[in-house]
């Protein structure tokens, strides 16, 4: 046998025992619970998305998906938690649309969102609402803008901290307006929205997983959804591309992540049971009653989240560089 023939054969064995050590992994998968990390706190719009999944994936997993609340810096705590943790498939990432934002909001991110991380699927996409203090004059999103804008030195706008949805959503409805106003970064959406209740802010953009109660309790005003079509949730709530902001979109949208190196038939076995997950009739209704609508097949695989993230890395960071907005 020749030295390139030999060369080749041990490759292929090699390939062959890793293919085979992968697939028994697999096969033994899971043996324990697994973590599924949010970056955020307990009770917000995430975590009710994440604790709802692992529920759902608890299921056919036959293995506890266990929930852990890792925050601060805007979700790069837990996101850089997982980055280095074991991969071994038994510590997941759920994040949403800050893990497209992160690069263009920190400049020395521990992270490429893209190529640090494997890609399981995308979960749920959620709408937003721009929402006022119940006692706002306004009556309709049109008398607000024209408001705002004769007002701009008076109107505040709250958000859930530098890098929540909910402050870029805020950030693009300046920009769509061509006004700047105050902002006022809280530590969370509780916060936020309590101080809207209470009548200290004037505005705030949030997920319908928290706004939806308060609009249909009447607590708060609402002037539209951030889709492009009406929600199930709010069926007699117009859009904002209805009420004048032409083309004005945001979704919230959550994916789940993997250290980078977790074998791929792991990765598979994970992806196959979120996949099954989504369609749970339970966790659709639940998605359902927040306002949130399962994502397209194509975004649920590890490729389609790859490339919808990549997408929307350089679509938030062209926004956020034309705001001037970084956190160091």
């Amino acid at each position: 046998m020749n030295l390139n023939r030999r060369i080749f054969t041990a490759a292929a064995v090699a390939s062959t025992l890793a293919l085979g050590s992968s697939l028994a992994q697999a096969q033994a998968y899971p043996a324990k619970p697994i973590s599924l990390v949010v970056p955020f706190s307990a009770g917000g719009p995430t975590d009710i998305v994440a604790r709802t999944l692992a529920a759902t994936m608890t299921k056919s997993l036959g293995q506890s998906v266990v929930v852990e609340n890792k925050v601060g810096a805007g979700g790069t705590i837990a996101a850089s938690l997982v980055m280095k943790a074991a991969p071994d498939g038994y510590t997941f990432l759920i994040h949403h649309n800050g893990m497209a934002t992160a690069p263009a909001l920190y400049r020395k991110l521990a992270y490429n969102p893209v190529t640090d991380f494997e890609h399981v699927g995308n979960v749920v996409d959620v709408p937003m609402t721009m929402i006022a203090r119940k006692d706002m004059a306004a009556k309709n999103l049109g008398e607000l803008m024209s408001y705002i804008k004769a007002n701009a030195d008076k109107v505040n706008l709250a958000n859930a901290g530098l890098g929540a949805v909910s402050h870029l959503c805020g950030t693009l409805f300046q920009q769509a307006l061509g006004v700047t106003v105050t902002t006022v970064p809280f530590s969370g959406t509780g916060p936020a929205l309590n101080a809207l209740l209470g009548g200290q802010v004037d505005l705030l953009c949030d997920q319908t997983t928290n706004t939806v109660p308060h609009i249909k309790a009447g607590t708060v005003k609402m002037y539209g959804v951030t889709t492009k079509q009406r929600i199930k949730a709010l069926p007699d709530a117009p859009t904002l591309d209805e009420g004048g902001l032409k083309d004005f979109e945001v979704i919230v949208w959550h994916g789940v992540y993997a250290p980078k190196g977790t074998p791929a038939a792991v990765v598979q076995k994970f992806g196959d049971a979120l996949r099954v997950a989504l369609k749970d009739p339970a966790f659709v209704s639940r998605m359902a009653d927040l306002g949130g609508e399962i994502p397209p097949v194509g975004r649920q695989s590890s490729e389609g989240q790859r490339a919808w993230l990549t997408a929307e890395v350089d679509k938030w960071g062209k926004a956020i560089r034309a705001a001037g907005q970084f956190a160091d």
